[in-house]
């Protein structure tokens, strides 16, 4: 019993020691300037060329659009606060702790699945450009998570190759 409780602890502070590097890490912050820059980006494309592209859409189309900017809306508001969160405690502002409860109210959720191709493929092509780059950061951040919370090992790299062809399988409608 004494060894299982051990074996939990050393993996937690793995995860704690994992995460207070990376936070502090040139990589974080490129992810970091990322994710806000697509927020960012997201937010004029909306506001301005996006207004113009659902005005000119059909009915159906408009509708299909409408929903899709509300996922990734939610998507990107969801990629924000876990990449705050990530700051808050690389400038000290917040414990390693206080960052995994914040997390827990703000839990990046399994990716939505992209919209059925026949319904995608009407989509304006910027709308679709930024949901496809919301969701390549989705994984890599849902990855980032599952090695800093330790439930996946540090040493397992993820495979944007074989990423990008479930993706496209999915966008595709093939099976996998």
């Amino acid at each position: 019993m004494n060894d299982v409780l051990m074996l939990e602890r050393n993996a937690d502070e793995g995860a704690i020691s994992f995460a207070r590097g990376f936070v502090k890490s040139d990589a974080f912050m490129v992810l970091f300037r990322e994710g806000m820059g697509l927020v960012e980006q997201t937010a004029a494309y909306l506001d301005g060329d996006g207004r113009k592209d659902s005005a000119a859409l059909p009915r159906e189309v408009a509708l299909s659009y409408a929903t899709e900017s509300m996922r990734l809306t939610t998507r990107l508001m969801q990629i924000a606060s876990w990449l705050l969160v990530q700051r808050a405690v690389a400038e000290g502002e917040m414990t390693s702790e206080q960052a995994r409860a914040e997390n827990d109210k703000v839990r990046i959720p399994e990716p939505m699945l992209p919209p059925a191709q026949p319904d995608a493929v009407l989509l304006p092509q910027g709308l679709r450009d930024l949901m496809d780059h919301s969701f390549r950061l989705q994984g890599r951040i849902r990855h980032l998570e599952g090695q800093m919370s330790g439930k996946v090992a540090a040493t397992e790299q993820a495979n944007p190759v074989q990423d990008q062809l479930a993706s496209l399988k999915a966008r595709l409608g093939l099976a996998l």
